[in-house]
């Protein structure tokens, strides 16, 4: 199959992939369960999260595998797959909650990163294994979650190592700060920097070398690209690795390395969360147009190029402008960005060179649009940056 050449999959439908992802995580649910049998869980229903855990630890690989059969206790009801749904409905939702501390929101609050001070419950690293292993048997048993990661954690998952832009997404105003620090002379903005970063947590500061010795060790303008990429490392790896690997070990149970290497971050988010519904008109309503008119010609091209993209080209689009797939429940009039509710919008740029791709800010869900000489040049550089995940904000 060319979905097994790696060369190859870049130009792969996300649906064939998909497809053939299916086969094989049933090939292996069909032979864990003849070997195994059912797994039985009878659950307190007001303490699902706890009760599964329990439950489940001590089950190895290849049992858990095999089908799952729910019952809530003090209910009645056969699950015929509605059971296990919600099951698995309350756990996306309860592996998030600051309870049990393991992991934190990013600033819209709509995707997750493990808690770099999770170690605040003493079985922190137990309980990521098992999310880890949630997430993973949703996916191999084909039931969608609720529950949006960074993408920086979508890349470990894929052992794809996460890249400066990823921090955008994770707190936009540290990221400019490191922008800045690369845009402009460290003397011209008074700037004093040492090879290390401050650590506050349960209320007390420690210094962590990112570099042996690296408090010593000044940052200069010959060396300060190092030194972002070290800080975004520590931030998005090196600060959470056990959490990381705790996580994957669970996951990688349930399904292999090898069987999702076949998807970019962006597709793995969707065979985990599911393609969105994206209402074009009523992200239409709410949007806000810098530079452009509603009634300008290229904003009637945009809105026509997304009335005819495909549902996977549209979660797409939302995924490159939003940093997410994840659609509002109650509408785009409820877009999430940094501070609060912030609606789509779009910027004119008229300073960039002829043919440039549109970009986009995600803490801000917002889409720079160039001027374009025609609807279809708009709909060529639009796909072409929604498919490559081209970003504007980018490092020197």
């Amino acid at each position: 199959a060319l979905v097994q050449v790696p060369r190859c999959r870049a130009v792969l439908d996300f649906d064939v992939k998909r497809q053939w992802f299916k086969t094989q995580v049933r090939r292996l649910r069909q032979h864990a369960s003849r070997r195994h049998g059912n797994i039985r869980l009878h659950i307190n229903r007001k303490n699902v999260f706890e009760e599964a855990y329990h439950q489940l630890r001590l089950r190895n690989a290849e049992e858990m595998r095999g089908r799952l059969h729910i019952t809530f206790r003090n209910e009645e009801g056969i699950d015929a797959g509605g059971l296990s749904r919600e099951f698995f409905a309350i756990l996306a939702k309860e592996m998030f909650n600051p309870n049990y501390a393991l992991f934190t929101s990013t600033e819209d609050g709509c995707t997750f990163q493990p808690n770099p001070h999770s170690s605040i419950n003493p079985d922190h690293l137990s309980y990521f294994r098992f999310c880890g292993r949630i997430v993973g048997k949703a996916v191999a048993d084909g039931y969608l979650l609720d529950a949006h990661f960074t993408r920086s954690l979508y890349k470990h998952m894929l052992g794809i190592k996460p890249s400066h832009q990823d921090m955008e997404a994770i707190d936009p105003d540290y990221y400019r700060n490191l922008k800045t620090i690369l845009d402009y002379n460290l003397e011209d903005i008074g700037l004093e920097l040492f090879f290390s970063v401050d650590d506050h947590s349960f209320g007390r500061s420690k210094v962590i070398d990112l570099i042996p010795n690296g408090r010593t060790i000044p940052v200069t303008e010959a060396n300060k690209e190092e030194y972002v990429q070290l800080v975004c490392e520590n931030r998005m790896t090196t600060a959470i690795q056990n959490q990381i690997k705790a996580y994957l070990d669970g996951f990688y149970e349930m399904v292999s390395p090898d069987l999702i290497a076949i998807f970019t971050p962006r597709e793995l988010e969707l065979v985990i969360s599911g393609l969105p519904d994206i209402d074009v008109a009523d992200l239409k309503k709410n949007t806000d147009y810098v530079g452009w008119k509603a009634t300008d010609k290229e904003i009637g091209w945009f809105w026509s190029v997304m009335g005819i993209l495909t549902r996977n080209q549209k979660a797409a689009f939302l995924q490159f402008v939003t940093g997410s797939s994840k659609v509002p429940l109650a509408g785009f009039g409820e877009l999430q960005g940094m501070r609060g509710i912030q609606k789509f919008s779009i910027h004119k740029v008229t300073n960039m060179t002829k043919g440039a791709l549109v970009s986009a800010h995600t803490c801000f869900n917002s889409l720079d649009l160039p001027v374009y000489s025609s609807e279809e040049e708009l709909r060529e550089k639009l796909l072409y940056a929604t498919n490559e995940g081209a970003g504007s904000f980018m490092f020197a």
